[in-house]
């Protein structure tokens, strides 16, 4: 059996952006997605989903096409947000001194059995809960 690995939402956003100064941001995230043993959490797709569709946003997707990402997506592994999850987070909040949002994306990849975090938002090679932390644009 695959270990998954669970993909922070800049990873899907970088997926999607067509910023000329993230090309190979873009081609390394939709490398990350293409390998097959990636997971999510519901807490992803909506941060995917409120930062894509920001008028600002170098990402930018109308909702009709940020939707379809969306359930795309979904047919990865997907953490709902749970009692137990919202828990989790908070004790690694406790723990581990992170924000709570970054604690829940730890919280939810440990509840799917992964072994890594794909983020550029927490400490590169840190383990933190049994699951290694890597920025894959380093």
């Amino acid at each position: 059996m695959t270990t998954l690995r669970f993909f922070d939402t800049n990873i899907l956003i970088y997926a999607v952006s067509r910023h000329p100064d993230e090309v190979q941001k873009r081609e390394r995230a939709n490398a990350l997605l293409a390998d097959g043993d990636g997971a999510i959490s519901v807490q992803v797709l909506q941060e995917f989903y409120v930062q894509v569709t920001r008028p600002t946003s170098a990402a930018f997707l109308p909702h009709d096409l940020a939707y379809e990402f969306i359930k795309t997506w979904r047919q990865l592994p997907v953490q709902e947000m749970t009692l137990g999850i919202l828990d989790a987070a908070l004790e690694i909040c406790r723990i581990h001194r992170f924000s709570y949002w970054d604690s829940a994306i730890v919280a939810a990849a440990r509840a799917l059995g992964c072994d890594t975090l794909y983020t550029e938002d927490l400490s590169h090679g840190r383990e933190v809960e049994g699951i290694t932390i890597i920025n894959p644009f380093r």
